[in-house]
This record gives structure tokens, sequence and C-alpha cells, in this order.
């Protein structure tokens, strides 16, 4: 379940509504997928084959074609990230750096973790959201935010757009961020 750590004051969210409500007052996305649905046989597995990703989106696309349906997407996909990863450290990198999109960033967690450091609103400042199996996220567009990996550099992740080209981001220095 999804934990929230404010950066200015240290203090932790935690508990499925009490993450909610905070979220929603942040105008950020979230909820919580049934991960009883994931195929036991890649709960450990960072290193997919397209067949291993198709699985996984074959799992849960009722879910991903509901919130296609939603919010406006149109193509999905499967990220992995671990130690193996070639360039990991290149990709994350670019990824930790605080930056922005033309469309919402949405991230459903089926393996590993991670967080998004988000901007929030004035009164919060910057705050990250610890992610595990099961968390679905939207950064709205605009926000300034980035994604890392936790210590133990290990992600699987349904990514959704709405723009073809996927991925875009515009690098934000933000002299608030800390």
């Amino acid at each position: 379940m999804a934990e929230i750590v404010i950066r200015n004051t240290n203090e932790r969210i935690s508990g499925e509504e009490n993450v909610r409500e905070f979220l929603k007052k942040q105008e950020v996305l979230y909820e919580h997928w049934n991960m009883d649905k994931f195929p036991a046989d890649l709960q450990e597995k960072f290193q997919l084959s397209d067949e291993d990703k198709q699985r996984i989106l074959d799992a849960f696309d009722p879910e991903i074609r509901d919130l296609a349906a939603r919010r406006g997407y149109k193509i999905w996909d499967i990220i992995t990230l671990s130690e193996s990863t070639p360039n990991l450290e290149d990709l994350l990198q670019k990824f930790e750096e605080v930056h922005t999109h033309s469309e919402d960033e949405i991230r459903a967690i089926v393996g590993g973790k991670g967080i998004f450091i988000i901007k929030g609103s004035e009164d919060v400042g910057y705050f990250n959201v610890e992610l595990e199996p099961g968390d679905v996220i939207s950064v709205p567009e605009n926000t300034p935010h980035f994604f890392t990996l936790m210590d133990n550099k290990q992600i699987v992740a349904v990514r959704l757009f709405i723009e073809e080209n996927g991925w875009i981001a515009t690098p934000v220095a933000d002299p608030q961020f800390q």
C-alpha cells in the first residue's frame, strides 16, 4: 500500500484512505488493483520477455481498459527496471530530473517498488509517494515531479499514454525542490 512522506516536514501518511484523501487534495489520482490476478511465476521476475509482458497486460486488461476509457488513454505497455537493465543509471538519471508532461503520467505498479516525488500545493511542497504492487497513480499534466526506484532497484509497471509518442518530458528548474 502506498505511503506518503512530505519532504519539508518528514510527516508520513499511511493507510489507503488517508493516502487517497491526501492525493485527491493534491489532484493526484490514486487507485489500488487486486494483485491476486498477477501471474505467480512472474511476481519476482524483473527481466521480462515480450510474452511475459503480454501475460501481465492480459491479466490486468479489464483494469487497463477501464482506466483508458475513463481518462482517454490510447496506448499502454510494460516497463521493467532492475540491476540487470542495460544503462540503468543513465535511465534513472533521466527520470530523476524534475520535469512535467503535457499529459498526466500514470503508472500501475505490478512488481517491485518505486517513488514518485511530486510538487504539491504551496502549503505542502514536494512529497514522496512510495509505491508497491497494486498501487496506481496518475500525476496531473504540467505538475513538476520525477520518479525513482527504491533501494532494491526493481520495478515492473504498466504505463498508459494519450500521446502515441509515449513519455515526453519537459525539464523544470525549480528552486523549491529539495
